[in-house]
C-alpha cells in the first residue's frame, strides 16, 4: 500500500448497503431488470448489452437499490472466500437496473472518489485477503456491512485516480477485444476444420463442393470420391499402449522425459510436470519409446486428445497412453492427429466408451477409429491451411497474455504508487 497517499475506510468514501432483491416477479410490484450475482461475478463493467433477468422490486427497494452509473457492486456471499468482494462497476446509466440478492452495492461519493479506480481497488490481492479473512461462515461465507466498511483504501488526488482508471480501463478494452477476436478465430478455425476434414481442398486450392466435383456416401457421411475410409490400424504400423504397471517405479529427479495424459494436448506435447527415468530403464521398456512422428492419444480424462511427437522427444518414453505410428506411405502423422481431434474423430472416441467420457479410450478403440483418407499431398494442403489458422490463433493468445500480465503489473505498480501516472499514460496508451 502507498506511503504517501492518505489511506481511508471505505466508509469514509462510499454508501454499503446489502440487496435483499430477490429473483421473483410479484405481481402489483414494479418490473425491474436485475443485476444478479453472475452478471457482477463474471463482468468487470456493467453495461446495458448484458442480458439481465426481468424480476419485480417494490418502490422502496427501487428508491434503495436502483442503479446508477458510477455504483460499484461486490459479491457478498459464496460457498468459497475465494469468490467474496468481487467487484464490478456500472459504467453507463440502465433504465430499471436494480441490485439483486447476495450482493453489496457501493455507492462512491463523486467527489472524493473515482468509482473505476475503486473497483480496481477492490479487486487487489490485498482487499481479497482481507475480505477472506474476516468472512463469516463454515460452509457458506459472507461480508457483513461493517467488513466491507472497514477494508483500508488509498486516496491519491482525484485526478490521479481518474487517470489510473482511464489506463487500467484502456487495458481491459484490448484485452476484451482481443478475447473476442480469440473467439472468432476459434470458431472460423472449426468451421473449416469441418470442411476441409469433409470436403478437402483440389489441386487448384479450393474447397470441394458437390457442384463441381463428385461426391460419394460412406460410413462417415459423404466425402470426395477419391477418399478412402479406413480403420486406423491399416494406416499404422502399430498401435500400443504405453506403460501401465506401476510405471511411478521407474520415476527418476531427471534422465529420459516420461509422457503421461497432463502432457498430451491437442496437436501439441506440453512440459508441464514433466516426469523422468533413467536411460536403463528405458532401454529396457523400449517397445513403449516414442519416436519423431508417432502419435500419442490420452485413454482417460479426455480420452482421444491427440498430439504428434516431435523430434525434442524422440526416445522418450510414455506412461498409459495409446502410441499409434503411422504407415507414411499412407498417411500423414500430423493429418492422423488433426483427424483424431476432429469433430468426426471425437465423435467415434465417445460413441465407443458409450457416451462417458470418464471411460478408457483403449488400444482396440484406436485400432478401429475410421479415418477419411485423401492422397498424401491433399492431406499435406489440408494440414497447411489449419496450421496457419492455428498459427494466427496462437499469436491471437499470446498477445493476450501479454495484455493480462501488463494489467497485473500495472494493477501492482499503479495502486500501489509504486508507479506515478503522469509520465505513464501515453507510454501505455502508444503500446496496445
Amino acid at each position: 500500500m502507498s506511503n504517501t497517499w492518505p489511506i481511508k475506510k471505505l466508509r469514509e468514501l462510499a454508501d454499503v448497503s446489502i440487496s435483499n432483491v430477490d429473483k421473483k416477479a410479484i405481481p402489483g410490484e414494479k418490473p425491474v431488470k436485475l443485476c444478479n450475482y453472475m452478471d457482477v461475478y463474471s463482468n468487470e463493467y456493467v453495461t446495458g448489452i448484458l442480458p439481465f433477468m426481468e424480476a419485480s422490486a417494490t418502490a422502496a427497494e427501487v428508491e434503495r437499490f436502483g442503479l446508477n452509473k458510477g455504483d460499484v457492486i461486490i459479491t457478498k456471499d459464496s460457498e468459497t472466500p475465494d469468490d467474496i468482494g468481487i467487484p464490478t462497476v456500472i459504467v453507463e446509466q440502465i433504465n430499471n437496473l436494480v441490485c439483486g440478492y447476495h450482493l453489496a452495492l457501493i455507492r462512491p461519493d463523486a467527489d472524493q472518489v473515482d468509482s473505476i479506480y475503486l473497483a480496481k481497488q477492490l479487486a487487489t490481492s490485498r482487499v481479497a485477503r482481507f475480505f477472506a479473512l474476516h468472512a463469516s461462515g463454515s460452509t457458506r461465507y459472507g461480508l457483513p456491512v461493517s467488513t466491507i466498511e472497514s477494508v483500508e483504501i488509498p486516496v491519491p488526488p482525484k485526478p490521479e485516480q481518474t487517470k489510473i482508471a482511464e489506463i487500467l480501463s484502456t487495458v481491459d478494452r484490448a484485452i476484451e477485444q482481443t478475447e473476442a477476436l480469440i473467439a472468432k478465430q476459434q470458431r472460423i478455425k472449426t468451421g473449416l476444420m469441418q470442411d476441409l476434414l469433409t470436403r478437402g481442398i483440389d489441386e487448384h486450392g479450393n474447397l470441394r463442393n458437390e457442384q463441381t466435383h463428385q461426391f460419394k456416401d460412406t460410413p462417415l457421411g459423404r466425402m470426395p470420391v477419391a477418399w478412402e475410409v479406413a480403420p486406423c490400424i491399416t494406416l499404422c504400423r502399430e498401435i500400443i499402449v504405453g506403460i501401465v504397471i506401476r510405471p511411478a517405479q521407474y520415476y527418476r529427479p531427471d534422465g529420459i522425459p516420461i509422457l503421461r495424459s497432463a502432457n498430451v494436448r491437442e496437436n501439441n506435447v506440453s512440459e508441464e510436470d514433466l516426469v523422468y527415468m533413467s536411460a536403463r530403464d528405458n532401454d529396457m521398456l523400449s517397445k513403449s519409446q516414442l519416436h519423431t512422428g508417432d502419435l500419442v492419444t490420452v485413454r482417460t480424462g479426455y480420452p482421444g486428445t491427440t498430439s504428434v511427437i516431435p523430434p525434442k522427444y524422440n526416445g522418450s518414453n510414455c506412461v498409459d497412453i495409446v502410441i499409434s505410428r503411422p504407415n507414411h506411405e499412407k498417411i500423414r502423422s500430423e493429418f492422423l492427429s488433426l483427424w483424431v481431434n476432429s469433430d468426426q474423430g471425437r465423435k467415434q472416441v465417445i460413441e465407443g466408451q458409450g457416451g462417458l467420457a470418464q471411460q478408457h479410450f483403449n488400444v482396440g478403440e484406436m485400432r478401429s477409429l475410421l479415418v477419411k483418407v485423401p492422397d498424401l499431398r491433399e492431406q499435406e494442403r489440408i494440414e497447411n491451411t489449419l496450421y496457419s489458422q492455428s498459427k494466427t490463433l496462437r499469436t491471437t493468445a499470446e498477445n493476450l497474455h501479454k495484455l493480462r500480465s501488463l494489467k497485473t503489473a500495472l494493477m501492482q505498480d499503479l495502486l500501489t504508487g509504486n508507479k506515478r501516472v503522469t509520465p505513464l499514460f501515453n507510454e501505455i496508451t502508444q503500446s496496445i
